[in-house]
């Protein structure tokens, strides 16, 4: 028997309430109770014995949060049903988004800025909101959050621990409404922890009150300010209200040579975004820009970004392009991080040392892997000018931006050949092992305690394709291994006990020492 569009629509909708019910863990019962119905009405409208209502629609939608999916199939059935022209023309001015009866505050646009100056990052953040309410808008609620190693949760925290975020150095400013008319917005404090905060701008200051009524229109524009080692490389926005149009901008200095891209992420998935970025040059900035004109409910926007080129710090530290550098930046010592950063050095954070490294095809890319070694001997060079490697030091393609299974390792002893490392695999090692504190120069500000096998055989390429096994023991077992986890994805901090803590560089008490046996 054949069904009609209209049927096919209630079958539709009758889908997505129930798959939202079941995904919110929710009985008929606890829905029909949480939306104020008549606990058998939520069966009969499953069980189609019942034709949904707008109200029955709208108040499902906002108690399962469905994104607007329910909300959306509503539509769709009642406007077959009536045979009338799209709701989307009568219904509230947000392009496919449910509203709620009595919906409050709607975002008709969204413009924020992150632009890197210095060591510092500037954060603008620009809403027109208007009032769907029915009551008086007197606070508007701002989360900042800052996440320094986004793939790596735990470090992240530990770093936040040791290095909180804090409102002194945030410079927290608002306004509310435009030109001679805007007011300054007092803010009052809801949530402080080390990597977030969360405050209420209050539509008051000193002067007195001038909330936001019902009908009305103003514009926010609020800004903060996060130094480098605290703020990841990432910007992400989360729509939590109604939102029209949501413009994203990053502006960094042009000899970054920066690389940027998007994620969308959904309660269905994580996809790209779906508008391109654009990106122009002015007076020596990079400009990246992203806008979309129907973001999602609940969906969270995302742009990640690698920088390629030189750091301003290590510019402003008087680094030459041999990358030598005096180690201070307006009278203040450059971190150790920033010295490596200035060389090209990626650092931790990066997707590129979360992923496996490909192999090279040889001696087919004999060509692409003599490259790759070169490059990883010329910053070695420049790193023999910033620091004395008295425990020896190695270098992992993915290191320096090349996603292939190359690393070179500088013997502990002055003036021994290093060590070519090509498609490198372990193939064996000894039962017996140590515990030393390693370093990295993706990760330059601490050290940790990671035990190691006091030897490894590991089977690696020539150039010309031919295979063979070298053994390495104590020191060098020890550097290998770390430049073939670096190679599969793994940093050390992966290696390193539950319960072991990093040790910042300026208590490091064995820095200029080789390791001991």
């Amino acid at each position: 028997m054949t069904t009609s569009p209209v049927e096919r629509a209630a079958d539709q909708f009758v889908s997505a309430l129930a798959q939202w019910r079941v995904e919110r863990g929710m009985t008929k019962k606890q829905l029909a109770a949480r939306m104020g119905f008549d606990p058998s009405y939520v069966s009969h409208v499953e069980g189609r014995r019942h034709k949904p209502t707008e109200d029955f629609a709208r108040r499902a939608e906002a108690v399962l949060v469905a994104g607007g999916a329910i909300w959306q199939k509503f539509q769709e059935y009642d406007e077959l049903r009536h045979a009338r022209g799209p709701l989307l023309h009568r219904d509230p001015p947000v392009p496919v988004q449910w509203m709620p009866p009595g919906t409050g505050l709607i975002v008709e646009q969204e413009i924020a800025e992150l632009t890197y100056v210095a060591g510092v990052y500037r954060c603008r953040i620009r809403r027109d909101l208007y009032n769907a309410g029915i009551e008086p808008v007197t606070r508007y609620l701002v989360k900042i959050a800052v996440d320094r190693y986004p793939h790596d949760p735990v470090g992240s925290n530990q770093h936040h621990r040791q290095h909180p975020l804090n409102f002194e150095e945030m410079k927290l400013t608002a306004v509310a409404g435009e030109g001679d008319a805007a007011e300054p917005m007092h803010w009052r404090l809801k949530l402080d922890r080390d990597a977030s905060k969360e405050v209420w701008l209050l539509f008051a200051n000193e002067h007195g009150q001038f909330p936001l009524y019902p009908g009305e229109r103003t514009t926010i524009d609020y800004a903060y300010t996060v130094g480098e080692e605290k703020w990841g490389q990432w910007f992400q926005r989360a729509v939590r209200l109604p939102t029209r149009n949501l413009t994203v901008r990053l502006n960094f200095p042009v000899e970054f040579e920066p690389q940027v891209w998007g994620l969308e992420t959904s309660l269905a998935a994580e996809v790209p975004v779906r508008t391109p970025l654009e990106r122009h040059n002015d007076n020596r900035r990079a400009i990246f820009e992203w806008s979309t004109d129907a973001p999602q409910l609940n969906a969270r926007y995302r742009l990640e970004w690698r920088f390629r080129g030189q750091s301003p710090a290590a510019t402003e530290a008087g680094a030459d392009v041999n990358g030598h550098s005096n180690g201070h930046v307006n009278g203040h010592e450059l971190r150790a991080s920033q010295r490596m950063r200035g060389i090209g050095i990626v650092q931790r954070g990066a997707d590129l040392l979360r992923q496996r490294a490909r192999h090279f095809q040889l001696p087919r890319e004999e060509a692409e892997a003599r490259e790759a070694v070169s490059a990883l001997r010329t910053t070695l060079g420049r790193l023999q000018q910033l620091h004395d490697f008295s425990k020896g030091v190695g270098l992992a393609a993915p290191q320096i931006g090349l996603a292939v299974a190359a690393a070179v390792v500088r013997p502990p002893e002055r003036g021994a050949e290093p060590i070519v490392l090509l498609n490198p695999r372990i193939v064996d090692q000894s039962g017996e092992t140590d515990e030393q504190y390693e370093g990295c120069l993706s990760f330059f500000d601490y050290r940790g305690l990671v035990e190691r096998p006091l030897r490894v055989d590991v089977e690696h390429a020539r150039f010309d394709g031919t295979r063979m096994i070298t053994s390495f023991e104590r020191a060098m077992a020890r550097l290998i291994g770390h430049e073939i986890d670096h190679l599969e994805g793994r940093l050390y901090v992966d290696r390193m006990a539950p319960d072991a803590n990093l040790v910042p560089v300026e208590e490091y008490e064995q820095a200029g020492r080789p390791w001991s046996y």
